[in-house]
């Protein structure tokens, strides 16, 4: 009797491991799903990050800063100083792009939204072919007058070029609209749904 009531409590127990072991396999598939996004030439990694370490970056680069204006130029100055070197091994997280002093447009473009988010200054990631770059919704009047802008459904947004050194807040489209894989929700790592796609004044 003993042993009959051991061998069902085994049973239990292994059958339990065995659910709690296939809910983490789908719990990390779910991740890896939500992080990587396939394009025809590859897959983006988003690691964007929320963290006190980054935070705290965050508010020390935009200190002197009175308007969104100046925060999201300080940020783009300091990313666009850390020097771009191809990563063909694994994706930076955005503190190991701070920490190694390098990185490619995804680990760039990662950490830049990070720091954005961190402010909660609107951004998206940008996929194109072969590249990743930033843009960001911000009130400027002097701004509207000179740069254009990617307008999704009449909302104009700037472009962020993380790999530009000493580059502007409304860095010029080099590309065609049409080569846009997709716009990202980066912390949802949601592509956007748009009626409407303009490059404009």
């Amino acid at each position: 009797m003993q042993s009959k009531l051991s061998g069902r409590l085994s049973k239990v127990v292994l059958g339990g491991l065995a659910l709690y072991f296939i809910y983490l396999f789908a719990q990390a598939i779910e991740v890896v799903n939500r992080r990587h996004i396939s394009t025809e030439n590859g897959v983006y990694i988003n690691s964007t990050i929320s963290s006190p370490y980054i935070q705290t970056l965050a508010l020390k680069l935009t200190k002197n800063c009175h308007n969104d204006f100046c925060r999201v130029q300080n940020i783009l100055s300091y990313i666009t100083n850390i020097p771009y070197k191809i990563n063909n091994f694994q994706a930076h997280s955005p503190q190991q792009t701070i920490q190694k002093n390098f990185g490619d447009c995804d680990d760039k473009s990662n950490l830049l939204i990070s720091l954005l988010h961190e402010l909660q200054i609107e951004s998206y990631f940008v996929l194109i072919p072969k590249h990743i770059f930033v843009i960001v919704a911000v009130e400027e009047v002097h701004l509207n007058h000179f740069a254009k802008g990617i307008y999704i459904d009449s909302k104009k947004y700037y472009i962020l070029e993380s790999t530009a050194k000493n580059s502007s807040i409304g860095f010029p489209l080099r590309y065609k609209l049409s080569d846009i894989y997709a716009i990202i929700e980066p912390f949802e790592n949601r592509k956007l749904d748009i009626d409407n796609l303009e490059w404009k004044l």
